[in-house]
């Protein structure tokens, strides 16, 4: 069986796809994490896909990069879902209505490709490949997107977006306000970065368990991975 039968790739094409569609029918910009995050998860699997295919493995490249990006894809899906849509059926919109370009587009863009993902991770090799202290890491990136944000707005305020969401907009409750709700958010994104690294770890334990065997060690990162 070569690369090109398994389900690995064919998922990872998937995502490829996903992503690729959400952004080529979106006409929002870069400003936007959204944007960003979904552009991230391009590159990478595109680069995963052609790594594959060259060296004919189910292994995906770069595991630590690989979690980044999962990381925030999945900071996407959760934050449109319940602070932006208010946990609204996305459905209806993808068949009736004016906008269902831009509706499709977020569709992709905020729903199918965290899932795929996010499946990915869970499911798909290599597993047991994050570490603990990648977290800061991770983090780093949609913190510095939020005070790059507020920079940006008092430097150049005639910025035509100068806040893509409402939770970094000062303009009706302060700095104060802001800064309380990129502390909560950032609790929750170490939560949540927390629950990455976990199940990657949980997963590898519960395929040991399933097949048997003891849960294997660290799997080895293909070489020059992080680079």
């Amino acid at each position: 069986m070569t690369v090109r039968t398994r389900p690995a790739l064919w998922w990872r094409l998937a995502i490829v796809l996903s992503a690729g569609l959400g952004l080529i029918l979106s006409n929002s910009s870069l400003v936007y994490f959204t944007i960003e995050s979904n552009v991230i998860v391009l590159g990478y699997f595109i680069g995963a896909v052609y790594w594959m295919v060259r060296r004919g493995t189910v292994l995906a490249p770069a595991p630590r990069l690989r979690g980044a990006a999962t990381l925030y894809i999945t900071i996407t899906g959760l934050v449109a879902h319940i602070l932006l849509n208010h946990g609204a059926d996305p459905l209806p919109g993808l068949v009736d209505g004016p906008d269902r370009l831009q509706n499709w587009s977020s569709f992709f863009l905020h729903y199918v490709t965290p899932l795929l993902v996010l499946g990915d991770w869970l499911v798909l090799k290599p597993r047991n490949a994050s570490r603990w202290k990648d977290l800061p890491l991770w983090l780093a990136f949609p913190l510095g997107y939020a005070v790059l944000t507020e920079l940006r707005a008092i430097l150049f305020p005639s910025f035509p977006l100068k806040y893509p969401y409402f939770f970094l907009d000062p303009t009706t409750d302060g700095y104060g306000w802001v800064l309380g709700q990129i502390g909560q958010l950032t609790v929750e994104f170490v939560v949540l970065g927390a629950a990455v690294v976990g199940l990657d770890r949980l997963g590898t334990r519960l395929a040991g368990r399933s097949a048997g065997e003891p849960a294997p060690e660290r799997v080895a990162e293909p070489e020059h991975a992080d680079h």
